[in-house]
């Protein structure tokens, strides 16, 4: 079950995957999950040439009527609305999904829409733990499915030159990088449970899940800072950093990944940690990922980046007031070039360009499981306090019970629990 099956795997699969069903080679897409990503992705998708947004799909009819208006008055048509995304699955006319769902529907819903004859958009991470991931890209392999995940940078322009020029040997050889996520979040207080509000399927939010009672602090984007549902800021901003970097130095899977990390700072409901230091170790090559989510201080100017450190100079990856762009600096410290672009999504464009040719997209989700997996193994060692020997081959933690089962989860009894469908 390594890279090589699953890249070759990929190219079989997607060669031999069924044309368009839409007529005049349009794609119909249907956009399950509408808060921040989903709204944001439904107004990329709605600038693409030749796309249809059809349908929408949340479980909060709230948010469901508001992004609609949103896509109607953007494209001018408006899409049907669903609670329940088996309805957009069951839809002979739509051709692909974007899944914007909190963390531990991604990997459910991504399963049942591969297994649908559904191509698939899967926002980061693409899965709320490690073994689910592997359950996606088998999914799209075995379906023929094209899917793309949501790491943006692996479209952007900038970043792929600056990728380019690491490759090429211009900073020499290539030993070590670090990816940091340093940004203000907020601190969230203490709330009691309470009553489900009017409109929201919690039930069906909950999914697979083990059941929690309501909790305004465990729902709308609160929920990414608690184990049940997300994967704390390592899964859901540091998985660009970490995915850059590991591109960059040109290596999958981790064998050891060590550190600390801790709630320092915030005292209030969130489970996940607020400081991160860990570092992943690969033969010949180690990448560091730094996290601070209290304080605003960039580093060199950049909140969230990357540093490539080869043997004659480094490369300097990240985004700086809305301008996304790297820099270049020799062995001496001088900076030698930079080049810098206004902040774009052509994530979404490949995608589709890619539903309709069918090659593998610029973040085909086998790139995406190995970026997500260090989000996943970054967590492990947060939680368990322990470095940790990973092997990919067999998805294991060999010699730690504790850590091997959290590459897994518990679930409770649903339709969509992962292992149950096709």
């Amino acid at each position: 079950m390594n890279r090589r099956y699953f890249i070759g795997a990929a190219t079989a699969a997607l060669a031999s995957a069924p044309k368009l069903r839409s007529a005049a080679n349009k794609v119909n897409l249907a956009i399950i999950g509408l808060r921040g990503r989903g709204k944001a992705l439904a107004g990329a998708f709605a600038t693409v040439p030749d796309l249809a947004i059809e349908a929408l799909v949340d479980v909060d009819s709230n948010v469901l009527d508001q992004t609609a208006a949103g896509v109607a008055k953007q494209t001018g048509k408006a899409p049907r609305t669903y609670s329940d995304l088996r309805r957009v699955l069951d839809d002979k006319t739509i051709d692909a999904v974007a899944i914007a769902t909190p963390d531990h529907w991604h990997a459910p819903a991504a399963i049942l829409a591969c297994a649908a004859g559904k191509d698939v958009y899967l926002e980061k991470p693409c899965a709320h733990n490690a073994r689910e991931a592997r359950m996606v890209v088998e999914a799209a392999r075995r379906h023929g499915r094209i899917a793309q995940h949501g790491t943006q940078a692996r479209s952007r322009p900038t970043t792929q030159r600056a990728i380019e020029l690491v490759h090429s040997g211009r900073i020499g050889r290539v030993l070590m990088a670090k990816a940091w996520n340093v940004q203000l979040r907020k601190n969230i207080g203490r709330l009691p449970d309470s009553p489900v509000p009017p409109g929201v399927d919690y039930d069906t939010w909950i999914g697979p899940a083990p059941a929690l009672p309501f909790n305004e602090n465990r729902f709308h984007y609160t929920w990414h800072w608690h184990w049940n549902y997300g994967t704390g800021d390592a899964g859901n901003d540091g998985a660009h950093q970490l995915d850059q970097a590991r591109w960059a130095l040109g290596v999958d899977a981790p064998t050891h990944v060590a550190g600390s990390a801790g709630k320092l700072f915030f005292d209030d409901d969130q489970q996940t940690p607020d400081t991160m230091n860990i570092t992943f170790s690969y033969p010949g090559k180690m990448l560091v990922f730094e996290m601070r989510i209290w304080n605003p201080y960039a580093m060199d100017g950049v909140e969230n980046g990357v540093a490539v450190y080869g043997s004659e100079g480094m490369v300097e990856i990240g985004k700086s007031d809305r301008v996304n762009g790297y820099r270049v600096y020799d062995r001496a410290g001088k900076l030698v070039s930079k080049e810098e672009e206004n902040v774009s999504d052509r994530h979404a464009q490949d995608f589709v360009d890619c539903v309709r040719s069918r090659r593998a997209p610029a973040a085909e989700i086998e790139i995406g499981r190995l970026s997500t997996l260090h989000c996943h193994l970054a967590n492990i060692v947060a939680r368990t306090g322990r470095t940790i020997r990973y092997e990919d081959k067999t998805l294991t933690i060999p010699g730690d019970a504790e850590a091997d089962a959290l590459l897994g989860r518990t679930y409770r009894a649903h339709w969509s629990t992962p292992g149950r469908s096709s």
